[in-house]
């Protein structure tokens, strides 16, 4: 598998290679677990599903009902007249809700936040897992509509059946690497919904030059005719299937409905302008309205993460037009300390940031 990637072409695949920088990119990586927090109260953890219309009828055959976690704070049971603000955390790539809540240690993470002192929450993690291992959080008939099932049908769904505040002002949004680019592209796009996002080491944020891919690569790509083929690919060429199927979808050309980059050895240009066209950095400028009408914005990332340099760029741009954001490089790579973020920074700054039941 080495040999094969060492001869996939470098700039064809960098869109598919930032979605996992740290030191694991075929397994789930282990992550640094933060101590336990004296007198932390338990909080209740549902396993649901959630039908999502905008994902129903796909090309791809993805589950339009989704498996959701749900995190109900200590005081939810006792309280029954109490409502909450709700905190939608997405997961990144190649992992779905269950093991991202395993990465960031749920759900010790979130009794040590509120015994810290931040506010209790509702705290909702979807899976939004696809045959290709991820689905970008991106509008597409072949996977299926996931912008839409986290702005809008899912927010409906718990809204419906929790004691939430239905309000945007106290509604969050945030994620880790592909999260990360969701809660970017998806903030971007739908600040009705949401008062605060909170990027952590966002993937896929600049658009990538074109570049040649190896004959082998490029066969192994054009050999997936099912989901056990893709299961079967090393993790760089499924990540670009997964890119391929969110960004450059193709209704017309079964069995995997998508535009690869690289066709019988040419570049597609065509399909990178697709691509470029869903970059946060290419499209950001766009939204800066309604970026405005966010209450916060924050955007962390270790400092042994590649992603660091694109996160920067956007908190730049962020800054170039006078719009408030939160920005750390800490130490730590990819993965190895976003337990720790989770705890001690991402909660209370929606604790802080949110609107609770009588204060706006």
């Amino acid at each position: 598998m080495k040999a094969l990637l060492s001869r996939i072409g470098a700039a064809a695949l960098l869109a598919a290679a930032q979605l996992v920088t740290g030191p694991s990119a075929l397994a789930q990586a282990g992550t640094n677990v933060p101590p336990p927090v004296a007198g932390a109260k338990p909080v209740r953890i549902d396993h649901i599903k959630v039908h999502a219309p905008t994902i129903a009828g796909n090309l791809e055959g993805e589950a339009a009902d989704r498996d959701v976690l749900v995190a109900l704070p200590p005081s939810y049971a006792t309280s029954p007249r109490r409502r909450y603000p709700v905190i939608y955390a997405l997961h990144g790539y190649s992992i779905g809700a269950e093991q991202w809540t395993k990465e960031i240690h749920v759900p010790q993470t979130i009794e040590g936040a509120f015994a810290k002192g931040a506010p209790e929450m509702i705290v909702v993690f979807p899976d939004s897992k696809t045959i290709h291992n991820g689905s970008m959080y991106s509008m597409s008939p072949t996977t299926g509509d996931f912008e839409t099932f986290i702005a809008r049908d899912l927010v409906r769904y718990i809204d419906a059946h929790y004691r939430t505040i239905p309000d945007r002002l106290s509604r969050g949004l945030a994620g880790h690497s592909m999260g990360g680019y969701g809660t970017a592209r998806i903030g971007m796009r739908h600040p009705d919904m949401f008062g605060a996002i909170y990027m952590m080491s966002p993937c896929c944020l600049s658009a990538r030059p074109a570049g040649q891919m190896d004959a082998q690569a490029l066969a192994a790509l054009e050999g997936v005719k099912s989901a056990a083929d893709s299961a079967k690919l090393p993790f760089l060429l499924r990540a670009q299937l997964a890119s391929a199927a969110a960004w450059s979808p193709n209704p017309k050309n079964p069995p995997l409905y998508l535009d690869l980059p690289v066709k019988d050895g040419a570049v597609q240009a065509d399909v990178l302008a697709k691509w470029a066209a869903n970059a946060p950095l290419a499209f950001v400028d766009q939204y800066i309205g309604n970026l405005r009408q966010y209450r916060a914005i924050a955007i962390d990332v270790g400092d042994q993460d590649s992603l660091k340099v694109d996160a920067e760029k956007l908190h730049k741009v962020l800054d170039s037009y006078g719009i408030a954001n939160r920005f750390e490089i800490y130490p730590g790579t990819h993965v190895s300390n976003v337990a720790f973020r989770f705890q001690d920074e991402l909660m209370p700054f929606f604790g802080k940031n949110l609107a609770s039941a009588g204060k706006r």
